[in-house]
């Protein structure tokens, strides 16, 4: 069982523009391999994100760099959405940057292609991490990822929501037909005003939790696919009865909303997704308090949940300043300073002399205090996916989303993303 930690923030953010990355892998200045406080090298960093976690990235970067003057950063960063094929496009051209922030659902594709420095050859600190942690950043003994943060799956909801509409608020301790009745009760009693929630079967990594609780791995060791299309069936089936009731927001209501979500817009009362979230809901929503409990399991001994690394440092396999990029990752993963300035803004910091280091306050504590909620529960997070996973989910999202516009039928939609899922497995064999 891992211990404590988590959280992400899908918002990352960034510094300086996209000039800095002009001379993406290589580095720059003319320092050579080494450099110095007149004559810095330059690493090029970048992130995905938005404003705020620019603001954070940027105080952190100032801060390595005023104790290490012999190192500059040009940071860029951009959206999660145009983060990979940014990414994609420079591993084409082989120029990737310096360092990068990763996600472990793309790892893989690039590690076991050789872009990505193995880690475990230059200086980075480990010590105070989790070791059943690690091995999510590891493939095949090498090291291409250090985690900064983890997080984990929970249910989001409303109180005063839920108190407006005499609702009891949820103990977490439910099995899916509670929480599916939980969904219809709030979209029931609003008449109309607000929904239960999104359909939670839409969402890869909740159904991967599901696949937890249900003893089934989501891939094996072979890079196959761990579960049936019978499997996939019964995950989606798990909400049929909501789709097209005040429980479960329509479709076409998601597709206006974005890039806010439901929950953020207030056009629903709860909300299954990572934990780390919680200040990005409370900033969108407007609301006073958010709170988080458990995912449904029909297995109160087997919730299925584990810490993910919300996001991950890594370095270009052509990076002339190797050691200066290690520096960095080093920096950023270990420090408690920056643990100060990003609190739990990309998740609960990974590395115990950051997160000891950091104070936790009000919406940071929240987060926390819900990790220690569910220790008990934790097993060791998973390994990197399959090459080519990050396709698989946005197939995933977008077969889901065809089933609740009424395009597919359940049968259709387990169809349909079972051929795309082996035929990319085949490309990738």
């Amino acid at each position: 069982m891992i211990n404590r930690r988590n959280f992400l923030t899908t918002v990352a953010v960034g510094t300086a523009s996209a000039a800095a990355l002009a001379a993406c892998g290589t580095g720059s200045g003319t320092g050579g391999e080494t450099g110095s406080a007149e004559n810095p090298v330059t690493l090029n960093y970048t992130w995905w994100g938005n404003d705020d976690r620019a603001e954070r990235t940027r105080k952190a970067i100032a801060l390595f760099e005023s104790k290490n003057p012999d190192i500059k950063i040009a940071g860029n960063f951009t959206d999660f959405g145009g983060y990979w094929p940014k990414r994609a496009t420079e591993a084409a051209g082989g120029g990737l940057p310096d360092v990068m922030q990763f996600d472990l659902s793309y790892l893989r594709d690039y590690g076991q292609r050789n872009q990505l420095l193995d880690l475990g050859t230059v200086n980075i600190n480990t010590d105070a991490f989790e070791k059943s942690l690690l091995p999510s950043g590891q493939i095949k003994g090498k090291t291409y990822g250090i985690p900064t943060s983890t997080n984990a799956f929970a249910v989001y909801y409303d109180p005063a929501k839920l108190a407006s509409l005499g609702i009891a608020e949820p103990t977490g301790k439910w099995t899916y037909n509670e929480f599916n009745d939980f969904l219809t009760e709030v979209g029931t009693k609003s008449n109309g005003a607000l929904f239960g929630g999104t359909d939670y079967t839409g969402v890869w990594w909740m159904y991967n939790v599901w696949l937890r609780q249900n003893n089934i791995e989501a891939f094996t060791e072979d890079g196959k696919l761990g579960f049936t299309k019978d499997d996939l069936k019964k995950w989606w089936n798990q909400t049929a009865v909501l789709r097209g009731t005040p429980a479960i927001v329509p479709e076409e209501r998601v597709t206006q909303l974005a890039p806010k979500s439901p929950f953020g817009s207030n056009v629903t009362a709860t909300e299954v997704t990572w934990d780390n979230f919680m200040a990005g809901y409370l900033a969108d929503s407007g609301a006073k308090e958010l709170k988080l409990v458990p995912v449904p399991s029909d297995n109160p001994d087997n919730l299925g949940l584990f810490l993910k690394p919300s996001m991950l440092m890594s370095a270009s396999a052509k990076t002339k300043y190797k050691e200066q990029a290690a520096r960095f990752i080093d920096f950023m993963v270990n420090d408690p300073e920056v643990g100060q300035i990003f609190k739990t803004s990309r998740g609960v910091p990974a590395s115990k002399t950051q997160r000891d280091g950091t104070t936790f306050e009000g919406t940071d504590k929240l987060v926390v205090d819900y990790e220690k909620s569910i220790e008990q529960y934790l097993k060791d997070a998973p390994e990197p996916p399959i090459v080519g996973f990050g396709t698989l989910e946005t197939a995933f999202r977008r077969v889901a989303s065809d089933l609740n516009y009424g395009k597919l039928t359940v049968d259709g939609a387990a169809d349909a993303w079972f051929k795309e899922a082996e035929d990319l497995i085949k490309q990738n064999a």
